[in-house]
């Protein structure tokens, strides 16, 4: 029996992140995912019963460091819950997710991988559905203004901002997306 732990477990997934941000879905293979995590060919295998479990549990691992650290949860709800903080949380948002642009660009390949795999497609439907439903409540529960709607709406939008900003960084100047995401706060969420 292989032993298996998990931080190479956690490692073999980082990797296959790795891989899906530079190659691809089609360039995501246990070899590749070997070689990018540096471990002896086969050991990828060893961990996941076939591609389709590196695809999910890849997709969950990208969700899990996405998540902000305690002290960031921490100084968020100690601030004023005004349109000030609102925006500041936003920015923060933008920055910590443009920080892991592999993970998100993996992510963007586990979507378009989802249309061709049902399995693949209904793990990211419920991960994503509960994120929204985890902000949504997260937000009500800190007394920001706006509602469900407003943060689903700057949900929408940030994830494209987030898109552009990966894939087409020149289209918008640093200062330009600053001033767009004060401009969504401002318009979208009501006073």
């Amino acid at each position: 029996m292989v032993r298996r732990n998990d931080e190479r477990r956690a490692a073999l997934v980082d990797a296959a992140i790795e891989v899906l941000a530079k190659e691809g879905a089609r360039g995501l293979t246990f070899r590749a995912v070997d070689a990018e995590a540096a471990v002896p060919v086969g050991t990828a295998s060893n961990y996941f019963a076939n591609r389709d479990d590196l695809l999910t549990q890849a997709g969950a691992r990208v969700y899990e460091r996405l998540q902000p650290d305690d002290a960031t949860i921490a100084r968020q709800r100690s601030a004023a819950p005004d349109r000030e903080t609102y925006a500041a949380l936003m920015r923060e948002l933008v920055a910590r997710i443009s920080a892991f642009r592999t993970g998100y660009l993996a992510l963007l390949e586990l979507r378009l991988e989802a249309t061709r795999r049902p399995d693949l497609r209904a793990v990211l439907t419920e991960r994503v559905r509960a994120d929204v439903e985890a902000n949504v409540a997260y937000h009500q529960a800190s007394g920001l203004p706006g509602d469900a709607t407003a943060v689903k709406l700057l949900y929408l939008a940030f994830n494209w901002l987030i898109v552009e900003q990966l894939t087409l960084p020149e289209v918008f100047t640093e200062a330009e997306r600053e001033r767009l995401v004060e401009a969504a706060v401002d318009r979208i969420v009501a006073p």
